[in-house]
């Protein structure tokens, strides 16, 4: 019995992490277009008011709030011959792309047509998305199990994460003259085409080489906690609760910024017709420089682990986002956000080991492997983030009298614009990082998780061997 647990035993192949990357890469620029670009289309291009856009918002948060952690419990309780999470992204991979061209295709026959079609249009894209997602998500800390494997593939991901943004951001592009001209809405489906393609080809590699689901792990899912009751222990684990705000306030800038700069490049750094590349590359210099800084802040989380790692990071992307409030120029707004990219770098980074590790504590408590719903309750964290945003830009755009798209910005308008990418997305990275001063897994806390996680996956290794002979 020793040595068929010594073969069983799973090694670190980067090969593995390089499969899973794609899959990163097809969420990533899914979701990213659609947040870079949404308002804008449907604020500028179609010129739907800024009250309706953010009721749209909130009823699609709404939704997610049933939604996301739904999924993701289901998930949890799935158990077929393909695994617990790979069935959800087959099926989920195809729909996505269909529904990333049909963003872009609203009628044109009244405000209320225009207002139903994107609130129905956004609620199928979130639903499809959400199930690729939370699915995919969920089988990082399965195929990863401890912190240096983690780390390494971590490492690769992220990578093809910041690519997928950079792609997302730079790739509309090259269809899309100028993002807030109402002549160009055809052209958004063509870039919307292209990215669904994209998103095809990316899947299918990840589904043949990314995805591998140990045996022990999809053997839980008969011990899988119902709806209600895994909503309660996620909600009641105090680790959980911790992180929660910390989220919340890195998905509201990682919201806020795509949201706003084609605009604040507009108005505020006078980027003009026909010099959409430069705003997208404005967005994409962040990620290039958070892909120059992956390595550094992989450094860090070995040197002095999750919590404290997360707390300089946060840290770091507060103080880049000071000049936001003050530049008027395209050098400087280049200069300002490659060391925005530090920030980006650094969130991005800390995310998903720090949930692996709460999913890892719990457990040891449970004695399940619980990821989809810890993923499913930070995906409705995400979607909250998203109510808090368009509440940010609807109290700033009506308090200036840009409720309805106007071509020409006043002084208060552009005095707004920088707001929303300066003291708004501040504020709530520094609430974040006051919660996450008393996340409670230190750097010592978690080696002592992972040997006794190490030990309890050993032990299910053995029991599976058993019951198979």
């Amino acid at each position: 019995m020793k040595g068929d647990s010594e073969q069983i035993k799973s090694e670190y192949n980067p090969r593995d992490a390089l499969g899973y990357s794609f899959g990163q890469f097809a969420d990533v620029s899914a979701f990213q277009m659609f947040t870079f670009l949404i308002f804008t289309f449907y604020f500028a291009v179609k010129q739907l008011n800024v009250i309706l856009i953010s009721l749209g918002f909130i009823l699609w948060s709404i939704w997610s709030a049933f939604n996301a952690p739904l999924l993701g419990i289901i998930s949890d309780r799935t158990k077929t011959r393909f695994g617990k999470r790979k069935p959800f992204i087959m099926l989920a991979f195809i729909p996505l792309a269909i529904l990333m061209v049909l963003l872009w295709t609203p009628p044109n026959n009244g405000e209320l047509s225009l207002f139903l079609y994107f609130l129905i249009i956004i609620i199928l894209f979130d639903t499809v998305y959400t199930i690729y997602s939370v699915n995919r998500v969920s089988v990082f800390p399965a195929m990863f199990q401890n912190l240096e494997d983690r780390a390494r593939a971590n490492s690769i991901r992220q990578i093809f994460s910041i690519i997928a943004l950079i792609f997302a951001f730079i790739i509309p592009s090259f269809f899309i003259p100028k993002y807030d001209n109402p002549q160009y809405a055809s052209n958004y489906i063509f870039a919307a085409l292209f990215m669904a393609c994209v998103i095809i080809g990316s899947s299918l590699i990840f589904i043949k080489y990314g995805i591998k689901e140990p045996k022990e792990f999809i053997q839980d899912a008969k011990n899988a906690p119902k709806f209600f009751e895994s909503i309660k222990f996620t909600l009641k684990n105090k680790t959980f609760l911790y992180w929660i705000i910390p989220d919340l306030a890195t998905w509201y800038v990682f919201g806020m910024l795509p949201t706003i700069i084609p605009l604040y490049g507009s108005y505020v750094l006078g980027i003009g017709e026909g010099e959409s590349f430069l705003l997208s590359l404005l967005l994409g210099i962040s990620f290039i420089s958070a892909v120059i800084f992956i390595f550094f802040w992989k450094w860090v989380a070995l040197k002095v682990g999750l919590k404290r790692g997360a707390i300089l990071s946060m840290s770091i992307f507060i103080l880049v986002l000071i000049p936001n409030l003050f530049i008027s120029d395209l050098i400087s707004g280049f200069i300002t956000f490659f060391a925005i990219g530090i920030g980006f770098s650094g969130s991005l980074y800390f995310r998903d080991p720090i949930i692996s590790t709460i999913a890892d504590d719990d457990e040891l408590k449970t004695g399940v492997r619980r990821e989809g719903g810890y993923y499913g309750v930070s995906a409705l964290i995400i979607r909250l983030s998203t109510i808090l945003i368009y509440l940010s830009i609807s109290t700033v755009f009506t308090s200036t009298g840009w409720a309805v798209f106007n071509p020409v910005a006043g002084a208060n308008t552009i005095l707004g614009l920088r707001l929303l990418l300066s003291v708004f997305p501040m504020s709530a990275l520094f609430i974040g990082l006051i919660m996450m001063s008393r996340f409670p897994i230190t750097k010592e806390r978690y080696l002592e998780i992972r040997t006794a996680v190490d030990k309890m996956h050993e032990d299910k290794k053995l029991k599976l061997l058993d019951n198979l002979e």
